[in-house]
């Protein structure tokens, strides 16, 4: 289990992966235009050993950088691009104000757009 410590003045702050992962994967869901953040691109062996990833992988460099990799569907008629950089800055945001972390890297993969169900029924 990877965890993120800190030592600080009047002790140390541990970070469980978890944690990091529930911030990045709800900062992602609250961008309009996200329908769903997923992952199912992963192979099934991956997902038989990090259940909890719900399309966010995370990984601490050498250097103790952060890189984000999120999997998102999005709504039909959004601009992509635009809805990328959204999620990229809500994530870097609540990183830095709920848990003081600052991330290298933000990668956000579109895996599929998505139709709602007045769409479909038309």
């Amino acid at each position: 289990m990877a965890t993120k410590t800190e030592q600080a003045n009047n002790g140390k702050i541990t970070l469980d992966r978890k944690i990091l992962v529930s911030i990045i994967n709800l900062a992602a869901k609250e961008i309009h235009g996200v329908y769903s953040v997923t992952n199912t691109n992963r192979p099934w062996y991956k997902k038989l050993f990090n259940k909890y990833d719900d399309g966010v992988e995370i990984k601490f460099e050498k250097n103790g950088a952060l890189t984000v990799d999120v999997y998102v569907n999005v709504y039909i008629g959004v601009s992509v691009p635009d809805i990328a950089y959204r999620v990229q800055e809500n994530i870097r945001n609540s990183l830095a104000t709920m848990v003081a972390l600052k991330p290298l890297k933000i990668n956000i993969h579109v895996l599929q757009v998505e139709c709602d169900a007045e769409v479909q029924d038309a």
